[in-house]
């Protein structure tokens, strides 16, 4: 299995495995991760030849750039039947994502194709988001996107922010214990990226630390979101000089004690300003 630096993964842009001609753009966005989609943005009949055309670009060296991968169809269809008997000469992926898990299997069956990729599942049915425990510490696994808008038409609920309160918490511990990435779903707006921004931040307060965009002027509201402030790193540089100086007795700022969840927060905040 392929090692693949996930940490500081904010936003990863979707882009249809149908648009080569996208592939570069995409890639020179901005976002920190990419992702070919053969799945929701290929029509049933462009299928095949957006497969072909994915894999003869992803074959290409590349010289740096975001984390690339793509997404193949759910393994229970017909066109992810084809996608895992081509697996095996997938090359140049950094990872690969799937879709509609229900279960460890869904995942055992990629594998069983012969895929030695990371992989990055997404949970969008309602099996899914219940065995995000398992499927978080299943080792193949990197990373999930919170499926809202499956889920949704999977138990019948809206995509209000209540109807997806407990699923968000849920998978975001789930992947939060493993300290894997948790990317919330797409906003499908993309014209309001003040709603974006601010749908961002509050899920962020859940724990939910990265979203996927299907649209690269998403990718700037989504960073601004989920960058910390200047004041927020600021007051954790303090928080840090003070518990240094303290140099192993009771760390004291502004008369108060500097307990150890306040220094691990303090060091999460800097590693997501990349300080």
């Amino acid at each position: 299995m392929t090692s693949l630096e996930t940490e500081g993964w904010r936003s990863l842009l979707f882009v249809p495995g149908s648009r080569p001609d996208r592939f570069d753009k995409a890639l020179a966005a901005g976002a920190d991760v990419v992702c070919i989609d053969l799945e929701d943005a290929v029509a049933p009949d462009g299928k095949d030849d957006a497969r072909e055309q994915t894999f003869g670009y992803l074959a290409q060296p590349r010289d740096g750039g975001p984390a690339l991968g793509l997404r193949i169809n759910g393994v229970d269809t017909e066109a992810g039947a084809r996608d895992l008997n081509a697996i095996g000469g997938l090359n140049g992926a950094d990872f690969l994502m799937l879709p509609k898990v229900a279960d460890l299997a869904d995942i055992e069956a990629v594998i069983a194709a012969g895929c030695d990729l990371p992989i990055i599942v997404v949970l969008e049915s309602a099996n899914g988001v219940l065995e995000a425990r398992a499927i978080a510490q299943h080792g193949a696994v990197i990373a999930a996107i919170y499926g809202a808008i499956d889920l949704s038409a999977d138990i019948g609920c809206s995509l209000d922010w209540e109807a997806h309160l407990y699923g968000r918490s849920h998978c975001a511990l789930c992947f939060g214990a493993e300290q894997k990435v948790l990317f919330d779903s797409p906003y499908l707006d993309v014209k309001d990226l003040d709603g974006l921004k601010e749908m961002t931040s509050r899920a962020a307060r859940l724990g939910i630390h990265a979203r996927s965009a299907i649209h690269p002027a998403q990718l700037a509201p989504i960073h601004e979101a989920l960058n910390p402030s200047a004041e927020e790193v600021a007051e954790a540089r303090r928080i840090l000089e003070a518990f240094d100086a303290a140099k192993g007795g009771v760390a004291l700022l502004d008369g108060k004690m500097i307990e150890l969840p306040v220094i691990k927060s303090a060091r999460r905040v800097l590693a997501r300003a990349g300080d």
